[in-house]
């Protein structure tokens, strides 16, 4: 029988519940997340994220996925904060081909507070073309979320990457506690939250359960929640993880739907190496944000003229923005 969809948020979930979700039949499953999604969301528009990397490289984690950890050899260069006309140049290209929210990543393990005075420049630089504000810059103290809310941030991006139980396997250079404790500054002082995980880091069913549990059962849901599928970088310890079942990715996609039924549900890394077919079924599954442009942080993204053509097959229109930041009426491909 199809799951009953539940119409509001959730803050109880239990593992056992979650992985019951994920054990559905796939039909019952896509069904009642297509369900959820029709009731907080149009179901045939898609809002648009543009990621830039204003310091890239020379990080001192040890994040087994990423290529900008100083632990690991990727021969990636490291690279200086980027200017602010170079940020501001990105920006308008980004709010030109669709974009509505531009986010900046640095690979810092967490920002100083001369860094933080650069980087909200660039904020206000972003806000002022008419963009939504985001920004990923490791860890934050509450002194720290406050000057970023004060100057007119709307997003911070922190990621739980993956269940408590799994994540010692993933990263030892921070704790599952410091990313919790992040997510509550930025919580706060009234910031958004972006916060998801990655699969097909050699996870199971029930560390992904764990990893939508942890989410759900934040005092708020993310506002945006990315789920990424794992690039795998030569150099980094994750470089030969197991592949991903790709319909266990469209199942995990569907339960953090039905989790989280009023979240963003954004298609992040990884969509370089999804199929048509395969983003098809995740916006099935309610999945309804994705990154947009050549390039996430250090690793290439779905080519744009290949998303404008899956856009067009499938009806799909970019979320509209607002009237004071378009370039192209409607704000759509079309």
């Amino acid at each position: 029988m199809p799951l009953d969809v539940v119409p509001h948020a959730r803050h109880d979930w239990t593992r056992p519940q979650a992985e019951a979700l994920l054990n559905q039949p796939f039909n019952d499953l896509l069904f009642a997340a297509q369900q959820a999604h029709r009731q907080h969301f149009d179901p045939n528009r898609v809002q648009v994220s543009t990621l830039l990397s204003i310091k890239t490289g020379a990080c001192p984690e040890d994040c087994g996925y990423c290529a900008q950890s100083a632990s690991h050899d990727t021969a990636l260069e490291r690279e200086r904060l980027l200017a602010l006309d170079e940020v501001t140049a990105a920006a308008r290209a980004a709010r030109a081909a669709g974009a509505t929210r531009f986010c900046m990543g640095a690979a810092w393990r967490n920002p100083s507070d001369t860094h933080l005075t650069q980087v909200i420049a660039m904020i206000e630089a972003v806000h002022a073309l008419g963009l939504e504000t985001c920004v990923t810059l490791g860890m934050l103290n509450l002194a720290q979320a406050q000057r970023l809310k004060d100057a007119g941030l709307d997003y911070y991006n922190h990621n739980l990457d993956t269940s408590p139980e799994f994540y010692g396997q993933v990263i030892s250079t921070r704790t599952y506690q410091e990313r919790l404790d992040t997510l509550e500054h930025i919580r706060a002082v009234g910031l958004k939250t972006c916060s998801g995980g990655i699969l097909g880091m050699g996870e199971s069913r029930a560390d992904r359960a764990g990893l939508l549990c942890q989410l759900a059962n934040l005092p708020a849901h993310p506002e945006s929640v990315p789920i990424n599928l794992l690039v795998k970088i030569e150099g980094t310890p994750l470089a030969e993880a197991p592949e991903l079942d790709p319909l266990e990715f469209v199942r995990t996609v569907a339960a953090a739907r039905l989790m989280m039924p009023g979240s963003y549900v954004r298609l992040s890394a990884g969509r370089e190496t999804m199929s048509d077919e395969l983003q098809t079924l995740c916006y099935l599954a309610g999945a309804n944000s994705i990154f947009y442009g050549e390039r996430l942080l250090t690793t290439d993204n779905a080519d744009a003229q290949r998303d404008r053509a899956l856009f067009e097959r499938l009806g799909l229109q970019f979320e509209a923005m607002p009237e004071e930041g378009r370039d192209q009426p409607g704000g759509c491909f079309k």
